[in-house]
């Protein structure tokens, strides 16, 4: 047969997967062909192999418009099946003289061939899939390493904190008003550390964010209150905050400043020293939003797109930049309430939005 091709037959094309041509038909890998003048489509339509020795002396063909319009007289096709018996092209072969394919031989040949091509695509799909899953695996065996690496830090320093303060009152008792402040102050750090693990272990069980929402009529009060705390803790911080909300908005308030402690602790870490960090909490008729920007280094789009995966970090922060919980807490809690969080990066600045319903 003076020309043979592997195609990719579907119910909208016939394409050229592979290709032998001793007869200059010109059809080449890539290559396509109107579906509706091709035996293939037949195929695809009864999944019966197609054999013809000589188009004239063939009852069914001899004044069929396909071999008319390619100028074949010899012809043979069989489909290939994948591994679910699911129809995907043909092995095909054609020549402009008569042939002898109307054998067992030729036809059983073939059907070796074709199953030969079928059982190659399943293959390459499992490699495929799982060397998707081995760079899954992969990734996330890292992503534990630096979370339980990140958490083992971020627990220790407290824990020092108030193994110092033991130390300076079994020293000095009468010292002991001094360093019980700070001491409480790292009780609650590991608090918060507990109840991120708690979160992430909520949102990864299924069970989701715990809400308590409730006509909250002080959120731009409480906002402004976490916006003070933390530039007190962090007096280089330029922090910029604008609220514009009236009235009451549907929400758990306790959860709505932990996104905003979230956002603007990832901002104070990972923004441009020096530079402004803008937050602003806006509410319309229908939604309550906040938005926190700030500048720092380009980001790639995929690394934008999982800024709200737990573990996840930039590859421009550094390993001790904490468990890399916050932006996912920050989703799940805008998830919780029936709404969003999204993250941009255009011209070298990264912005947050979180949006929710208003009401009920």
């Amino acid at each position: 047969m003076g020309f043979a091709a592997v195609a990719r037959v579907t119910d909208a094309q016939w394409v050229c997967c592979a290709s032998r041509d001793e007869i200059g038909f010109g059809l080449q890998p890539g290559g396509e062909l109107v579906l509706e003048t091709t035996l293939c489509n037949e195929i695809r339509q009864h999944h019966q192999p197609v054999v013809i020795d000589d188009v004239p002396a063939s009852p069914l063909y001899c004044e069929h418009h396909t071999p008319a319009r390619y100028g074949f007289r010899s012809y043979i096709s069989v489909p290939i099946f994948r591994g679910d018996r699911s129809f995907w092209g043909t092995l095909c072969a054609i020549d402009p003289k008569p042939a002898r394919v109307e054998t067992a031989e030729a036809r059983g040949m073939f059907r070796l061939f074709a199953d030969l091509v079928g059982f190659h695509l399943d293959a390459q799909d499992r490699l495929h899939a799982s060397e998707s899953a081995l760079r899954h695996e992969t990734d996330t065996a890292r992503r534990r390493e630096q979370f339980v690496a990140a958490l083992g830090h971020d627990i220790r320093t407290p824990l020092q904190a108030i193994a110092g303060g033991l130390a300076v009152i079994e020293r000095a008792p009468d010292q002991g008003a001094r360093v019980t402040p700070l001491m409480r102050r790292s009780l609650d750090r590991i608090g918060e550390l507990v109840e991120d693990l708690m979160d992430l272990a909520r949102g990864q069980l299924g069970t989701g964010m715990r809400v308590s929402p409730v006509h909250c009529e002080d959120l731009g009060q409480r906002l402004a209150r976490i916006v003070d705390e933390t530039r007190a803790a962090r007096p280089d911080a330029r922090i910029e905050f604008e609220c514009r909300v009236d009235g009451p908005v549907w929400c758990d308030p306790a959860r709505i400043v932990q996104v905003a402690a979230n956002l603007l602790g990832n901002a104070v870490t990972h923004g441009t020293p020096g530079q402004p960090i803008a937050v602003r909490a806006t509410a319309s008729a229908q939604a309550f939003e906040l938005t926190s920007s700030n500048a720092g280094p380009p980001m790639a789009a995929a690394e934008v797109a999982a800024l709200f995966k737990p573990y996840f970090r930039p590859a421009t922060s550094s390993k001790s930049s904490g468990m890399g919980l916050g932006l996912y807490i920050v989703s799940e809690i805008a998830k919780a309430h029936r709404g969003t969080a999204t993250a941009s990066a255009e011209r070298g600045e990264l912005t947050f939005t979180v949006r929710i319903p208003r009401h009920a």
